[in-house]
């Protein structure tokens, strides 16, 4: 039986050594949900227990069922007439068995049906989901919509939506985009009005690009005040299917086939205010973008394990010239290449969970202790993580999605010809993963989100931390490489604080936060090294390559050429 799970050492380990008790136990207020809910845990040691049951459960759908349904799902879609859409029966198959398995609330509270999950638990769920069906993370992984509900919405709000998403009835989609604004979601008309009356909110626009919305429940970002134009003129709004919102067409695209990606119409649509008005943008889109990255990443990873996996198969079964293609050096040293590339991702992925666990317990406690009970250390901590998690959610979703390119890329590469045709996944794989460096903000605007933590330094209590650790022998030896690196990087971004020139600071952004994810990596490949002893030659494998990469950048960046802006515009125009 197939487990993606079971199957997957890298991905055990990561669960094994999660240092989550810190954020569980807060989540869990002290264990003591235990008391009022049988399933709620007594112990750390026991909701690990319970996250690794749950995790090997939904692996086993994943490898079992998923899986093998995908390529129908792939070539056929969901289907689209008089404005409605219809999901695949197989793509229904899958929610169902999702849904039967108890996972469609898995982060909101217990008291609404919820697992309460930390994110951190979730992100292995949609990995293994991406895995077998990249399509379908991008229903299974829309759970943000009602964690943003949970967290911003009224009480009334939440007795009315939370259980319909925790048992299935409900789901959702997050209406942001529209077809001037792209990621420019400052710029959003879509308007919202209030009947001074009644108090009702209707809204009346269009949106584009909206993933699954054919939903029951929407997430809306509108303007709600006349005569702004910018982000501090938008709102959050709740609204549900009706007749006065019209799905106008669903997209034909590239890949991510087995999900409906809509053009809506909103006709006087009856709607709620989510939260408090102006912030919409400001606060609820932004909180929104945390997660909305590691599920992205989650399904990028998902691809990318997919890619290598199948074309390591390929590989050890290929043979030219009398041997097995994966015994040619240029072939396994690709797939080498792939698998650390993968490995690598995961390790930032689940830095950065981990992270973003940490500031929504202690962003919770902020905004819920009594001023008596809410200590300094208690929001230094917040502020802490709060800038920790906006650092690394964007460095994971540039680093995982372009690692999905390439592994897809090289993939195809392996099967050579049949790598082209439908006949494998493989040229699945490629389409699929080439949506996940633009959708939820390009690799190009992730860079412009890390970039100001990475001259802040930000990480830098983390870095010293993971430096600390006591490293011998070779694994020494590796870490002053990267302690080499760390210097070098700080004296790049003091020079570049020192120019004082926005153009050129915006150029040499991308090598920064490049140079940033090498360290920041390779300190965590080299602590899993520590943990098991196995894993030392993939981190060696790690900063070996990544060392002359960082040096590139780092010259680019101490070059202080002024000249390179107008070089690169007298290339493009040549």
């Amino acid at each position: 039986m197939e487990n993606y799970f079971l199957d997957n050492k890298d991905l055990q380990f990561t669960l094994d050594n999660l240092d989550l008790e810190e954020a569980v136990k807060l989540r869990e207020h002290n264990f003591g949900f235990s008391k009022k809910y049988d399933h709620a845990p007594v112990d750390f040691k026991d909701a690990r227990d319970s996250y690794r049951k749950v995790v090997s459960v939904i692996g086993e759908i994943c490898g079992e069922n998923i899986e093998s349904r995908s390529r129908e799902v792939d070539m056929c879609g969901p289907h689209f007439e008089n404005n409605t859409v219809t999901y695949h029966p197989l793509t229904q198959q899958n929610l169902a068995d999702l849904t039967k398995a108890g996972v469609m609330g898995v982060m909101l509270p217990y008291q609404y049906g919820g697992l309460n999950y930390p994110v951190s638990i979730y992100t292995i769920m949609t990995e293994m989901v991406s895995r077998a069906d990249a399509s379908l993370q991008n229903l299974f992984g829309l759970q943000n919509i009602a964690e943003t509900i949970a967290e911003f919405g009224t009480d009334e709000q939440k007795n009315a939506y939370l259980p319909g998403f925790a048992s299935g009835e409900f789901d959702g989609s997050m209406d942001l985009t529209e077809p001037d604004s792209g990621s420019d979601l400052q710029s959003v008309r879509l308007r919202a009005h209030q009947d001074p009356k009644t108090g009702q909110w209707y809204l009346n626009g269009m949106k584009r690009f909206i993933t699954n919305g054919c939903s029951k429940i929407h997430l809306v970002l509108a303007r709600s005040e006349e005569g702004t134009s910018d982000g501090r003129g938008l709102s959050m709004f709740i609204c549900e299917a009706c007749p006065q919102l019209v799905v106008r067409r669903i997209e034909d695209k590239m890949g991510i086939h087995g999900v409906a990606t809509c053009e809506l119409q909103y006709n006087n649509v009856p709607a709620q205010l989510c939260g408090q008005r102006r912030r919409g943008l400001t606060r609820y889109v932004m909180s929104l973008m945390n997660g909305a990255r590691i599920a992205i990443s989650a399904q990028a990873l998902g691809i990318a394990e997919a890619a290598f996996r199948l074309a390591r198969k390929y590989a050890s079964e290929r043979e030219q010239f009398k041997k097995t293609i994966d015994n040619f050096p240029p072939v396994y040293e690709m797939l080498a290449t792939m698998k650390t590339r993968v490995t690598a991702a995961r390790a930032l992925l689940y830095e950065a969970t981990r992270a973003v666990d940490l500031r929504a317990v202690y962003t919770h406690l902020c905004d819920t202790l009594p001023a008596d009970q809410l200590t300094q250390d208690i929001r230094n901590k917040q502020k802490y993580y709060n800038k920790l998690a906006a650092l690394l959610t964007p460095m994971s979703k540039a680093l995982s999605t372009e690692i999905a390119n390439s592994v897809a890329y090289d993939g195809i590469q392996i099967h050579g010809g049949t790598g082209y045709m439908k006949d494998f996944n493989a040229e699945r794989y490629a389409r699929d993963a080439r949506i996940t460096n633009i959708y939820e903000g390009t690799t190009q605007l992730q860079i412009v989100a890390a970039i100001g933590g990475v001259i802040q330094r930000d990480a830098e209590p983390r870095l010293k931390e993971l430096m600390s650790l006591n490293f011998s022998g070779k694994l020494l030896r590796l870490k002053d490489k990267v302690a080499t690196m760390l210097e070098k990087h700080l004296k790049a971004i003091a020079y570049d604080t020192e120019k004082k020139d926005s153009a050129y600071h915006d150029l040499i952004a991308r090598h920064l936060v490049e140079n940033e994810t090498f360290i920041y990596v390779g300190l965590l490949m080299l602590r899993d090294a520590l943990l098991d002893d196995s894993r030392e030659a993939i981190a060696e494998r790690y900063i070996l390559d990544a060392e002359p990469e960082f040096q590139k950048n780092y010259l680019k960046i101490t070059c202080g050429d002024l000249t390179l802006i107008d070089n690169h515009r007298d290339v493009i125009d040549y």
